[in-house]
């Protein structure tokens, strides 16, 4: 039986009194909250510093902030007593990108970088040209090759498109930063980063300076991590032609960058093949396709890295007409000791210590693959850079030459022959190959 008694008025004065009640206790709850943000927010202002209260909050918690309680804020001068330094930060920034491209320097500035071409700056002289020690007017040291070519200008103009075509447009740890150049009807200069420990032959062939297999091995890979951004790192790949200690800078920590790109080429990442017409590269380290009459691909440098990584690991020169006739060229002594299951004992009269001979042996194999007579089956340089590290297996090296021939015993033990990139590829070709094109029989 349902309850009548309770009447109507006393129902609607009940809920009257609910309502009151809910409304003054959330009218509390929220002045607590105000006070709550209000606190907060002056606390924050106290830990972050004495900041006045006009400053006006503009944004949220800044993540990146070392004190996750700081507020991003409007910055005024007439507000704060602390210095702002913006513009000298952003004057500092918009330097570093100015130097990030080559700058086009003047005549006179070449001048005053090498104190008027003090002999006492000279670096080195070579084919094309003359290298100074100079000093930037920030004090920063650089090396000054003043381009020279009594027989044409046209080569000396070659040369510095080639250096500026492709140093100009790249930047990696192992290949040396062009700063700027000068191009002027009566001067063509390229103005260097400064490598304190001169190239890399001096350090591989003077018996007074001593490196261990660890810093040779490291060296060799950087020089293989520099090739390997040329060839495949780059929107354009970049053929260098003339990979050879010479042509290798060392740091201050000798940390190897690869210099002289007077003879390099860009072209297409699509394109694999390049028609030269003219022979390219230095006797001994050129790759054998590059003396034939076919075009030449980027193998060319794996080749002549190859060279390079026999005398780094060997700490001699890849031929030495001194030694007995087993041992005279060392890529295929190389190949004879390892074709017998001898190549510890050649890591031994390398004079290579025990500890070192695993890595040694990674490294003449390297070689040998890279020296394969056949660009096709020569590795990618981002391969021989897995191979050196043992992050890749190293395929047995099948054998490298083609039958039939010797090496020359007429070779010359001088680094550079830039005569011979300058060497025509007509009737004198045959000659060329015939006595320079390095090949042996088993």
């Amino acid at each position: 039986m349902n309850d009548f008694s309770t009447p109507p008025e006393a129902t609607f004065n009940s809920s009257v009194n609910k309502m009151v009640t809910a409304s003054v206790v959330s009218g509390v709850v929220f002045i607590v909250a105000v006070a709550a943000i209000i606190y907060a927010i002056i606390n924050c202002a106290k830990k972050a510093g004495s900041i006045p209260i006009s400053a006006r909050i503009v944004g949220s918690v800044d993540s990146t902030s070392k004190d996750s309680n700081q507020v991003a804020i409007d910055v005024r001068a007439d507000q704060f007593p602390v210095k702002v330094d913006f513009p000298t930060t952003i004057k500092g920034f918009l330097s570093n990108m100015a130097r990030e491209k080559p700058i086009a320097f003047s005549p006179k500035q070449i001048a005053e970088f090498t104190n008027n071409y003090n002999p006492a700056n000279l670096l080195g002289s070579g084919a094309f040209g003359v290298v100074y020690k100079g000093l930037l007017v920030d004090g920063v040291e650089v090396a000054v090759k003043v381009l020279t070519n009594n027989n044409s200008a046209k080569i000396v103009e070659e040369q510095f498109m080639a250096e500026v075509g492709t140093l100009g447009r790249i930047c990696h740890m192992n290949l040396v930063r062009l700063y700027g150049f000068c191009f002027d009807p009566e001067l063509k200069a390229l103005v260097y980063e400064y490598m304190e420990n001169g190239s890399l032959d001096k350090l591989l062939f003077d018996e007074n300076k001593q490196v261990d297999l660890e810093k040779l091995h490291d060296i060799a890979v950087q020089i293989a991590q520099g090739l390997a951004y040329l060839h495949e790192g780059c929107g354009k790949r970049i053929i260098h032609y003339d990979i050879k200690p010479e042509n290798v800078l060392l740091d201050e920590n000798l940390n190897p960058k690869v210099a002289d790109f007077g003879l390099a080429k860009l072209c297409n990442r699509g394109s694999s093949h390049m028609v030269l017409t003219n022979v390219r590269g230095t006797a001994g380290y050129a790759a054998p396709d590059v003396w034939k009459p076919y075009p030449v691909t980027h193998k060319c440098d794996v080749y002549s890295f190859g060279i390079v990584l026999f005398e780094i690991v060997g700490r001699r020169r890849h031929l030495d007409v001194n030694a007995n006739e087993s041992s005279e060229w060392l890529p295929k002594w190389t190949w004879n000791m390892y074709n017998k299951n001898e190549l510890a004992v050649l890591v031994s009269r390398c004079g290579i210590e025990e500890k070192d001979r695993e890595k040694a042996e990674r490294m003449f194999l390297v070689a040998l693959l890279c020296i394969q007579n056949s660009p096709e089956e020569r590795p990618l340089m981002s391969n021989v850079v897995m191979m050196l590290e043992g992050h890749m297996m190293i395929p047995p090296p099948p054998f490298p030459f083609e039958h039939g021939q010797s090496p020359p015993r007429n070779l010359s033990q001088r680094s550079g022959t830039d005569e011979d990139s300058n060497t025509s590829a007509s009737s004198t070709k045959t000659s060329k190959i015939n006595e320079i094109e390095l090949a042996a029989v088993e």
